[in-house]
């Protein structure tokens, strides 16, 4: 090995071990809450209802609870292009909108079974905008429930390293 090398690779080392506190320290929960999101306060209120309407709260948390509201924003902002965030954002605005003219209420003032039949007629509708927000909404909702911290720890049982190697046990003959 020449010598050159050997003094970057060292270099190299010495100033990762210098930065990797500091950036070990960024992923703190706090830090990842204000991660950059596209939705207004109210539109993360009005989309926590209907993730909460989808999956409600049983005997187990519902997506309300576990934030999977916070997991479809995040999703929407890094994953998605513009075309499909603004037809969330319509999306949106038609729940509001249908709500409003079938109940004449808001959506957040419904009781779960308006809730459920705003989504249901957003799926059924002949707009492919909306009809693509309610299949969008109902896929990231899932998704998002089911890779859930407490959906995947007490539920599934998941493990993140199975099959653990226990060398010294009694062997019975």
């Amino acid at each position: 090995m020449k010598r050159r090398q050997l003094v970057k690779g060292m270099a190299a080392t010495l100033g990762g071990m210098l930065v990797l506190p500091a950036w070990a320290e960024a992923w703190t929960p706090g830090a990842l809450s204000i991660h950059p999101t596209q939705l207004s306060s109210l539109q993360e209120t009005l989309l926590a209802e209907i993730v909460e309407s989808i999956i409600p709260k049983t005997d187990t948390p519902g997506a309300k609870e576990l934030e999977v509201q916070r997991f479809i924003s995040v999703v929407l902002a890094d994953c998605y292009d513009q075309k499909s965030r603004d037809v969330f954002a319509k999306g949106l605005q038609t729940v509001e909108q249908l709500s409003q003219k079938n109940q004449a209420q808001s959506f957040l003032k419904s009781t779960p079974e308006q809730r459920l039949a705003v989504l249901s007629k957003m799926a059924e509708s002949d707009d492919l905008d909306t009809k693509s927000f309610a299949r969008m909404v109902k896929n990231l909702t899932i998704r998002g429930y089911l890779s859930s911290e407490f959906v995947m720890t007490k539920l599934k049982g998941y493990q993140m390293a199975p099959g653990f190697y226990d060398g010294c046990v009694p062997v019975k003959a």
